[in-house]
C-alpha cells in the first residue's frame, strides 16, 4: 500500500468520528511513514495521541497487507508517559482506532500500579502497544532475555517529554533509549512535548548528540492558536500591609459565585496542606457543596483518585481542590474553569494549567488568579504579559548522573549481563554522557565489581561479577531481587500509610511530618480530622476527631520557587509600577495596588530598572535589613546566605535569615553598617564558589543531597515492600558512606556528585551569578526607613510563621499592622 492510500484509510476514520485531522497531525503521520524519528510539539487537548498512534497503526499494515485474517504477536511500539493517571486516556484512544480498522491489535498498561497477575500474563504474551513509565521500562530491561522482547519493537514514543526533560528520569529514558536503539535497527523515537524555551536542545536529548537520528530527524509544531483569558480575582478592600498568612481564604466567599456559575471547576493550590485548607473550609462555610466538592491530591489513595477523575469525566462534580496531580494528562473535556490560588511560580505551570479549561481545540481557555496577598497581584499582571509573548521557560537537562548509570549497568547486570565494550558507546552516544571519559567509565566498572576504593573489604557493595569471557553479571539471587525492587529516580522522604483503626486505607504521608507529632494529637488529612492513636509496621494508626484546632501536614515538595523567566517578567512589572505615576498604561492589577505602592513611596521608593533596593529600620525584633532583588527564594536563600557571611568578614555580627521570591532579610541584635557594606561591593560576584562554600554549610547540603544518590545506585537499601527502612536509618546508613568518602576517596564520583547537584540544581548557581552581575550594574539605594514598609512586610511575618503557631501568629499581626497604621 502507498503512503497516499494509508493516509487516506486514517482521514476516512477521521471523517466517521465527524472530525477532521489538524495540520500538524498529517504532517506527524507523513514524517513517521518516511521512517523520521522527531519532536512534536502540541499543548495539552489538541489530539497529540492521534498524531502518533495513527501512523504506527498504519505502517503496521503497509507491511502487513494481509493484516485483518493473520495477526503478528509481539510488542510493536512502547508509549512512555511520566504519570501513571494518563494511562487510560491513551489505551482508549489508541483501541478505539487499532479496534475499528481491524487490526486486532492490543493495548496493555505497565505502570506501578497494574496487577501481579497483569504483569505475569504480559510477560508471558506481550501486547502490541506496551503504555508504560522509565521505571516499568527498565524493570522489563532487567528481565531475562529481554532482547527477544523488544527485537521487532518499531517505535517509541516518550509522551510529556518537558516533564521528564529536567530530572534523573529524563537520563533514565535516555539509557534505556540508548539500549533498545542496538537491539531494534528500525526503532523509530519520537517525542511530545508542550511548550519549552529549549525546544531544539530537548529534541537533541531525546535522540541523542551526534546520533544520525538527528539528522533524520523533524520537528513538528502544531499551529493551533490558543486563546487564554487570565482574571484576577481582586479583593474589595486593599490591605496597605500585605502579608502571606491567610493563603487566600479570606476571598473564599469571591470564588463561590464563579464555582456555582460554571458546570465544573478545579481550584489548583501549590501544596497539598493548602489544598487540605481550602477543601475544608470551603466545606464547613458552605455545607450545601457536600457531595459536589472533592480534593485530589498525589497522597490521596488510588481509588479517590481514580473515582473523583472520573466524575469529573461525567460532570457529577461541581468542583475539585486539587494540586499539579491534576496538571498534566488526565483528559477531561468538560471543565470549563480554572482557579489558581497563589502565584502558580512558572509560566509554563500556569499555561499547563489554564489549558485544562477549554480543553478542546478553538476554545478559550479562562483562568481566574487569586492572590494570597496583596503583592501577588503583581504576579498576575506579570502572568498576563507572559500569556501574550508566551514566554516559556527553558527545562535544563542533567549531565553526568552517574547515580542513574550505575543503577543502569546494575539492571542490565541483573537481566543478561553486558560486555562493557559494548555498552560504552552506546551510553556516550545520549545527551547525558557524552563527556564521559576512559578513565570515569573505569572508574564506575570498578565501583559496580569492587565497591570504590574506601569499600574494597566489604562483600556486600561488589554486586557485579566478571565471568570467565569477560561478561559482567549479577549471579546472586538476593542482590538481583534488592536491586529489582530499587530501580528508578524518584527519592522522596518515606512515605507512610495512613489507616483507621478499624481498618480503611485513607492515603500517605511523609514520614518527617508524622514523626513530630505524638498519639492525641490530631491532623488534617483528605479533608477529615484525624488523631494519631500510634505508629505501627510503616502505618500510621488513626480515628476520625471532632476537634476543631489540627495541624495541616505540610509536604517538602511545597517549597516552590520562580523560575528564571517569572522573576524576569516580576521585575519588568515592578519597574513599570515606579515608572507609571499617574496610572496610565497600568493593568487591572497594578491600579489595584495603587494605595499600596502609593505607601511604599512615602516610606521608600519602588526601585526602577537600574536601582537596588535596600531598606533598613527597627524593631522591637532587633535591626532588620530587607534586599530586593526579585529572584525566586532559592536564589535569595543562597544570597541571603553569602551576604551574612561576607558582612561577618567585615564585622562579627550574627544573623537571623527571612526569605521570600522578592527579597530577604537579615535580621541581627546590632545595627549593620550599611556604608560599609556597599563600600566593599559585597554583591561581587567574584569567589562566589568559595564563599558560598562557607556561607552555607555546602558539605551539609551535599550529605542530604548524597542520600538520594546513595538510594538510586544502591549503595543503601531501602527495605522491602512491606518492611521499609526508616528515613532516618537510610540519612545515617548514607551520611556514614559521605563520611567515608570524604575522609579517605575524595575522588569517588558519586561524592563529587553530591557537590555538583547541590550547586547547579538546588543553590541554581548559574542565576545566583547572573543576579549578582545585574545588582553590580544597578545603583544601589539604601533607604533608612523609620518603620516595615509594605514591601517588608510579607518577609517579616513570613519568618514570624516559623515560630508561631497560626492564632498566635494572627494576633501577633494585627497588633503589628495597628502600630504600622497609625
Amino acid at each position: 500500500m502507498q503512503r497516499k492510500e494509508l493516509i487516506k484509510l486514517a482521514d476516512d476514520w477521521f471523517a466517521n468520528q465527524d472530525w477532521k485531522p489538524f495540520k500538524f497531525q498529517k504532517d506527524t503521520w507523513k514524517a513517521y511513514l518516511q521512517k523520521k524519528n522527531g519532536l512534536l510539539n502540541a499543548p495539552t487537548g489538541s489530539g497529540k495521541t492521534y498524531a502518533l498512534w495513527v501512523p504506527i497503526v498504519l505502517e503496521y499494515i503497509r507491511k502487513n497487507p494481509d493484516y485483518k485474517e493473520k495477526h503478528k504477536k509481539g510488542l510493536k511500539a512502547i508509549w512512555i508517559t511520566p504519570l501513571r493517571a494518563l494511562s487510560v486516556e491513551i489505551q482508549q484512544a489508541a483501541s478505539r482506532f487499532a479496534e475499528e480498522m481491524g487490526t486486532g491489535f492490543t493495548v496493555g498498561i505497565r505502570t506501578g500500579d497494574t496487577p501481579q497477575k497483569e504483569r505475569s500474563a504480559q510477560k508471558r504474551s506481550m501486547p502490541d502497544l506496551l503504555i508504560t513509565t522509565p521505571e516499568s521500562l527498565h524493570l522489563l530491561l532487567s528481565s531475562k532475555n529481554y532482547g527477544k522482547m523488544f527485537k521487532n519493537l518499531d517505535a517509541i514514543v516518550i509522551d510529556e517529554w518537558h516533564e521528564l526533560l529536567g530530572s534523573k528520569r529524563g537520563v533514565q529514558v535516555e539509557l534505556a533509549l540508548s539500549r533498545l536503539k542496538t537491539i531494534s535497527k528500525n526503532l523509530r523515537i519520537w517525542g511530545i512535548s508542550a511548550t519549552i524555551g529549549n525546544l531544539q536542545q530537548a529534541r537533541e536529548v531525546l535522540l541523542g548528540p551526534e546520533s544520525q537520528a538527528l539528522e533524520n530527524s523533524v520537528m513538528i509544531r502544531a499551529d493551533i492558536a490558543k486563546k487564554i483569558e487570565v482574571r484576577s480575582i481582586i479583593p474589595q478592600k486593599m490591605e496597605n500591609f500585605p502579608w502571606r498568612g491567610h493563603l487566600g481564604i479570606h476571598l473564599l466567599e469571591e470564588v463561590v459565585p464563579i464555582i456555582n456559575n460554571s458546570r465544573t471547576t478545579l481550584l489548583f493550590t501549590n501544596t497539598r496542606s493548602q489544598c487540605e485548607i481550602w477543601f475544608q473550609k470551603l466545606l464547613s462555610k458552605h455545607p450545601e457543596f457536600a457531595g459536589e466538592v472533592a480534593m485530589h491530591h498525589g497522597s490521596i489513595n488510588k481509588e479517590t483518585r481514580l473515582w473523583v477523575e472520573e466524575a469529573i469525566r461525567n460532570e457529577s462534580l461541581k468542583a475539585v481542590v486539587c494540586t499539579s496531580s491534576l496538571d498534566l494528562g488526565v483528559d477531561f473535556a468538560p471543565v470549563e474553569t480554572i482557579i489558581q490560588i497563589g502565584g502558580p511560580k512558572g509560566v509554563a505551570r500556569f499555561l499547563q494549567r489554564a489549558g485544562r479549561s477549554g480543553h478542546q481545540p478553538g476554545k478559550t481557555s479562562v483562568i481566574y488568579f487569586l492572590p494570597t496577598h496583596a503583592i501577588e497581584l503583581i504576579e498576575a499582571s506579570a502572568l498576563q504579559k507572559a500569556v501574550e509573548k508566551k514566554a516559556v521557560e527553558d527545562r535544563i537537562p542533567y549531565l553526568m548522573s552517574f547515580d542513574v548509570l550505575v543503577q543502569y549497568l546494575n539492571t542490565l547486570a541483573v537481566s543478561d549481563g553486558f560486555y562493557p565494550k559494548d555498552i560504552f558507546p552506546e551510553i556516550s552516544s545520549t545527551f547525558c554522557f557524552q563527556g564521559i571519559t576512559e578513565e570515569e567509565w573505569l572508574w564506575i566498572l570498578n565501583f559496580i565489581t569492587k565497591g570504590s576504593q574506601s569499600l574494597q573489604a566489604y562483600d556486600e557493595y561488589k554486586k557485579v561479577e566478571i565471568l570467565e569471557d569477560g561478561k559482567f553479571k549479577i549471579t546472586n539471587r538476593g542482590v538481583a531481587m534488592r536491586h529489582r525492587l530499587q530501580i528508578g529516580t524518584i527519592v522522596s522522604d518515606a512515605m507512610l500509610s495512613v489507616k483507621y483503626m478499624k481498618g480503611g486505607y485513607i492515603g500517605t504521608i511523609e514520614e518527617w511530618f508524622i514523626s513530630k507529632l505524638k498519639p492525641g494529637d490530631v491532623f488534617t488529612f483528605a479533608g477529615r480530622n484525624l488523631e494519631l492513636v500510634r505508629i505501627k509496621n510503616m502505618q500510621v494508626l488513626v480515628r476520625k476527631s471532632k476537634k476543631k484546632t489540627s495541624k495541616i501536614p505540610s509536604w517538602m515538595g511545597g517549597r516552590m520557587t520562580f523560575s528564571a523567566q517569572m522573576s524576569e517578567l516580576l521585575r519588568e512589572e515592578m519597574y513599570t509600577a515606579s515608572a507609571l505615576n499617574n496610572g496610565q498604561g497600568r493593568t487591572r492589577e497594578l491600579d489595584a495596588l495603587a494605595g499600596i505602592f502609593k505607601r511604599q513611596k512615602r516610606e521608600s521608593i519602588i526601585p526602577g530598572n537600574d536601582e537596588f533596593l535596600i531598606e533598613t529600620f527597627k524593631t522591637r525584633e532587633g535591626y532588620h535589613a530587607i534586599f530586593y532583588p526579585f529572584e525566586g527564594r532559592f536564589v535569595h536563600e543562597a544570597l541571603g546566605s553569602l551576604l551574612a557571611y561576607r558582612i561577618s568578614l567585615l564585622s562579627p555580627i550574627s544573623f537571623s535569615i527571612a526569605f521570600n521570591d522578592y527579597g530577604f532579610e537579615l535580621l541581627s541584635d546590632q545595627e549593620i553598617d550599611m556604608q560599609q557594606v556597599i563600600d566593599n561591593n559585597l554583591f561581587s560576584a567574584d569567589f562566589l564558589m568559595d564563599d558560598l562554600y562557607k556561607s552555607l554549610n555546602a558539605t551539609e547540603m551535599a550529605r542530604r543531597k548524597f542520600r538520594d544518590i546513595a538510594v538510586i545506585t544502591g549503595l543503601v537499601f531501602t527495605g522491602y515492600p512491606n518492611k521499609l527502612v526508616k528515613s532516618k536509618h537510610l540519612q545515617s546508613n548514607s551520611q556514614l558512606l559521605f563520611s567515608v568518602f570524604r575522609d579517605y576517596e575524595k575522588d569517588n564520583l558519586l561524592y563529587q556528585q553530591a557537590f555538583r547537584e547541590t550547586f547547579e540544581h538546588q543553590l541554581e548557581e548559574g542565576r545566583l551569578r547572573m543576579s549578582l552581575e545585574r545588582i553590580g550594574n544597578q545603583k544601589i539605594v539604601w533607604k533608612q526607613c523609620e518603620k516595615p514598609t509594605p514591601f517588608s512586610f510579607p518577609i517579616i511575618t513570613d519568618r514570624l510563621r516559623e515560630k508561631l503557631s497560626s492564632e498566635k501568629l494572627e494576633d501577633r499581626i494585627r497588633r503589628m499592622l495597628k502600630s504600622l497604621e497609625k
